[in-house]
């Protein structure tokens, strides 16, 4: 056993620094095969976080390669994918990072008693985030319901150093046979979007390290208010990259307290946006019906409307709705994959409050369109929107999309980059969109751009007198 190579399952961590199990791997002077495998995890992802993993997959094989290293890629159930790879390499051990929400972690208990049962070493290792969920307490035992009271508990907390790459990752006489990624299609649903948001993604380790170094240089000091606004590169990025474990939030956490102790102030925002995150996590383990039912369980007999073929939703997922605000930032997910913050909370309450319809069609809309997709934060992010989830009663949280323009983008330049109607001279990113997007919407730049189909104002008044009657 002591010369038996070690299987490295990958999974949403690919990467090679700061990689608990990949370095326990290589530490013992065994060989290791790094694998993935295609099982329904994968299967089930919506269009843009498959395809993007299939990226991060192709651009993880290459690092390895370079390390004189290979990613085994199979297609299975992850248990059976294992053993036949343990038959085959004669592998006594398989390593990897664990992952939380409830598909994952049914799974991981399975294939971890199965492989101890025949006598394997099959061990988890964390890194996918800072504090593990069943470590954080209150003073009474329980689990945190409110962000503010999880921070103060954390923020103080030692977050392990960062783990080099290893400098070595050794490889076995002989490789097992490996699928091709090509052969997957995991970019399939994408069709010609992808060509469109392919120039917009920051690929792999090197460069969420970079992306990461320069936010820390030129732009956490002033993170606090520039995060806000829209038309400002004012916002790390990372989350495509800690989506897939490109980095780790170990990583993140030390740059970010080191910019703080260096006088950058906005670096504790940028450390409450990382302890957010984890917050996230943090109520999915205790309370995984946030992802698939009202965390506020008497949000359960609230009539929303949950028929996404409705008009008006329809005009919503087309970024068609006559308010400048939601429809700029439904285009820019289409064009770059992603969403500013600002953004994705007022299109996410335009939806739940203003137009009275289910969180979870918005939550699926974006799980299809999104590639910095997260379950965890996808689901805390639609459920605060739409205040079924871990935050005060609605009636203090109705946006309104318009005043919110206003403050946030007063000269409307945020506007002008998506929305090309009505512009003598789009911006190549607003005609962008309708190369993206479904031919079958048959929608143009020179197409009359919609009035409101709920205004701000009266969707308010709409939204307030629902909850009311319903006694929220």
């Amino acid at each position: 056993m002591s010369s038996s190579p070690v299987l490295v399952w990958f999974r949403r961590d690919l990467r090679l620094s700061d990689h608990a199990g990949l370095s326990a791997a290589c530490g013992g002077h065994r060989p290791v095969i790094p694998v993935f495998i295609h099982d329904a995890s994968v299967e089930s992802l919506g269009a843009a976080p498959k395809w993007r993993l299939g990226l991060g997959l192709a651009q993880l094989s290459e690092t390895l390669a370079q390390k004189g290293s290979r990613l085994i890629l199979r297609k299975g159930e992850a248990l059976d994918v294992l053993k036949a790879l343990v038959q085959e390499t004669g592998a006594g051990a398989v390593y990897w990072s664990r992952l939380y929400d409830p598909q994952a972690v049914k799974r991981d208990i399975e294939v971890k008693s199965a492989l101890r049962d025949a006598g394997l070493e099959a061990k988890s290792f964390g890194g996918h985030l800072m504090f593990e969920p069943w470590t954080v307490e209150t003073k009474t035992g329980g689990f945190y319901k409110v962000y503010t009271p999880f921070w103060k508990s954390v923020r103080n907390q030692d977050v392990p150093e960062p783990r080099p790459e290893p400098s070595r990752i050794p490889a076995p006489d002989t490789w097992p046979a490996s699928d091709e990624l090509a052969a997957w299609a995991l970019g399939a649903a994408m069709r010609r979007g992808a060509d469109v948001v392919r120039p917009f993604v920051r690929l792999g380790e090197g460069a969420a390290q970079s992306r990461l170094g320069a936010f820390i240089a030129h732009k956490v000091a002033d993170y606090d208010s520039a995060r806000d606004l829209p038309a400002v590169d004012g916002t790390s990025g990372l989350s495509e990259n800690l989506a897939l474990g490109e980095i780790s939030p170990h990583q993140c956490w030390h740059a970010g307290a080191r910019a703080l102790e260096e006088g950058k102030a906005g670096a504790e925002t940028f450390l409450k946006e990382l302890v957010w995150r984890e917050f996230a996590y943090h109520l999915m383990h205790h309370t995984p019906r946030i992802l698939d039912g009202n965390w506020k369980e008497d949000w359960d007999a609230f009539a929303w409307n949950s028929d996404a073929s409705a008009p008006k939703v329809v005009a919503w997922t087309r970024g068609r709705t006559g308010i400048q605000f939601v429809d700029a930032a439904m285009r820019e997910m289409y064009v770059t994959g992603r969403m500013h913050n600002r953004g994705r909370m007022i299109v996410a309450s335009y939806l739940t409050k203003h137009l009275l319809t289910h969180w979870k069609i918005g939550q699926k809309w974006f799980e299809d369109c999104l590639i910095d997709w997260d379950p965890a934060s996808n689901a805390m992010g639609w459920q605060w929107s739409a205040g079924s989830g871990p935050d005060a009663t609605p009636y203090f949280r109705v946006f309104n999309p318009v005043t919110q323009l206003d403050k946030f983008d007063p000269k409307r330049t945020y506007v002008s980059r998506w929305i090309a109607e009505g512009r003598k001279r789009p911006h190549d990113d607003a005609l962008a969109y309708f190369d993206a997007i479904p031919k079958s919407w048959d929608m143009a730049p020179d197409d009359r751009y919609p009035d409101p189909i709920v205004p701000a104002d009266e969707g308010r008044k709409v939204a307030l007198n629902a909850y009311e009657n319903k006694g929220f």
